[in-house]
């Protein structure tokens, strides 16, 4: 397998180019080499490889860590820390090729005139956090694609001195009508004008970056404030961080969707936690209390199993469960439910209180009194 190519040499960047400087040849290479414009059998792949290099140097924390180990995820392989998350890596969903479609169709419907300068789409995806993160409240940082405001010409579309004006093919209606005849006569049909997309309008001297748009596709990295008591299904909106609008109307949304990973030792049932604690029989008969770690850092939870429990019987512990959203610092409960474990083995002096316990009792057991039971209780005493 041939090795990568350098980043910098794919983009045709110097290894100190500044971020405007990398975009600016993304999007030129992208223009080139995008299945949509190219029709090259490598188109693919060569679009492939420009979408990577720019996602490892449009990202500082990448870029850093390409730079010192060749690696974009450095040394041990964990480019973002904890509260890093890529969602293409990690969901899918929309992805550089899709934004590219988007944007090489102008990402306005099949509308014509002035309707087709609308705001951008709202963008969906989901963040997956663990249970702890959700209990205690977490920043996550996630890098994705969209359309976002060009940076060089505001979002508005204009070159340097440039003007807008109608569209001289749809002379400002954003159709363009065609007559064919046919077995039933002349049939007329109307369509986006190809020259304005639809628009009614043109500008002079467009935008070179974002090609008289006003938004140019992008990786996006931002902050998400998860709050504490999150549970899946949970919707964040942040404003304005969705797809940008055309000629600039307004951005959408992005709506993240929060998943909590479900938990090795606790299940959520809403506000309430639920666990397993494991106590002996004797424990169980004679009442103990068991600490166990809780949700949150640091926490201990005393569970207090009263004398006589049965298998399967829950305890609950209230205020230890997980944060309820704007309760003020409440919480719901914790559910402990008590498994009685019975010993596969004992000694011959643990043996003996049992016996007497059952004979005490009434109860009938199995007596290992023999020769070879004792000798066997012996050798297991000198073991232990």
């Amino acid at each position: 397998m041939a090795d990568k190519r350098d980043y910098y040499e794919v983009l045709g960047v110097d290894r100190n180019a500044d971020q405007r400087t990398i975009k600016r040849a993304f999007l030129k290479k992208a223009r080139e080499v995008h299945p949509d414009v190219n029709k090259a059998p490598d188109a693919e792949e060569r679009f492939k490889e420009v979408n990577e290099a720019y996602s490892v140097l449009s990202d500082e924390q990448k870029r850093a860590n390409y730079d010192r180990y060749g690696d974009p995820d450095g040394p041990a392989g964990f480019g973002g820390g904890s509260g890093y998350v890529d969602i293409s890596d990690i969901f899918g969903g929309m992805g550089m090729d899709d934004i590219f479609s988007s944007f090489f169709g102008g990402g306005a419907g099949t509308r014509g005139g002035r309707e087709r300068r609308r705001a951008g789409r709202d963008m969906a995806i989901r963040l997956s956090v663990t249970l702890q993160e959700a209990a205690l409240g977490c920043t996550k940082t996630i890098s994705y694609d969209r359309l976002a405001p060009c940076e060089d010409c505001g979002g508005k579309g204009y070159g340097q001195g440039a003007a807008e004006k109608a569209c001289p093919t749809c002379r400002g209606t954003g159709f363009v009508t065609t007559v064919q005849r046919s077995i039933f006569g002349q049939v007329q049909s109307s369509a986006p004008c190809p020259d304005c997309h639809g628009e009614g309008t043109v500008i002079d001297h467009p935008c070179e970056m974002c090609d008289g748009q006003g938004r140019t596709p992008t990786h996006e990295r931002i902050d998400i404030q998860v709050p504490a008591g999150v549970a899946t299904g949970r919707q964040l909106r942040v404003s304005g961080y969705g797809e940008a609008g055309y000629r600039g109307a307004p951005s959408g949304d992005l709506i993240v969707t929060i998943e909590v990973r479900d938990d090795e030792r606790f299940q959520r049932r809403g506000d309430d936690l639920a666990c397993t604690v494991d106590v002996s029989m004797t424990q169980a008969a004679l009442g103990c209390t068991v600490d166990i770690e809780g949700v949150m850092p640091d926490e201990s939870v005393s569970v207090q199993v009263p004398a006589g429990t049965q298998p399967g019987a829950t305890v609950r512990v209230a205020g230890k469960g997980m944060p309820r959203i704007g309760g003020g610092g409440a919480r719901g409960d914790l559910i402990a439910h008590i498994d009685v474990t019975v010993p596969r083995k004992l000694n011959a002096e643990q043996r003996a209180c049992l016996e007497r316990f059952a004979e005490l009792t009434g109860e009938k057991v199995e007596k290992r009194r023999n020769l070879g039971d004792r000798l066997r209780d012996a050798i297991d005493d000198i073991m232990e």
